[in-house]
């Protein structure tokens, strides 16, 4: 009785959360495989351009900017930080430390642009100029709800 429905595979036929992530890992996959010949992998050809656009740029507010908790964002810095891609500067004012790109890291992602505007450019084929708009609008929303409801959690 493999295939009887149970409440755990409702649960996995019908979880958010679940779904999302799988799709995310999937998008992440795709995009990691485009930027691999620049040594870089999505998430950080994402913080690299966020702090590209920004300038300097705290670790607070990038974290708040890309939607991700300091501590990943941490994380996910060091090897940036240790390719001299970004750096990273000394405590200031509040004990904060801002954020740089060096030109080692905005060459790295000129490099990484082409690669990910053909990644965007495949998926926009595959998916459909109308399901590609509707998603960032779905997604985008789906965010903003889902911060309205952690809001209303944490009080």
């Amino acid at each position: 009785m493999a295939n009887a429905s149970t409440p755990e595979r409702e649960m996995m036929a019908t979880c958010a959360c679940h779904k999302i992530r799988m799709a995310a890992r999937a998008v992440t996959r795709a995009y990691d495989d485009a930027l691999r010949p620049c040594g870089l992998r999505a998430t950080q050809a994402a913080v690299l351009a966020a702090v590209a656009a920004e300038g300097a740029i705290s670790i607070t507010s990038l974290a708040q900017l890309i939607g991700m908790d300091r501590s990943t964002l941490t994380r996910n810095l060091a090897p940036l930080e240790k390719e001299d891609l970004v750096a990273v500067g000394d405590e200031g004012w509040r004990r904060q430390r801002l954020l740089n790109i060096t030109a080692k890291g905005r060459s790295r992602l000129r490099a990484a642009l082409p690669l990910w505007e053909e990644a965007q450019r495949q998926l926009k084929r595959e998916l459909g100029s109308q399901r590609w708009k509707d998603i960032h609008a779905s997604l985008d929303h789906l965010a903003r709800s889902a911060s309205r409801t952690r809001s209303r959690d944490v009080r």
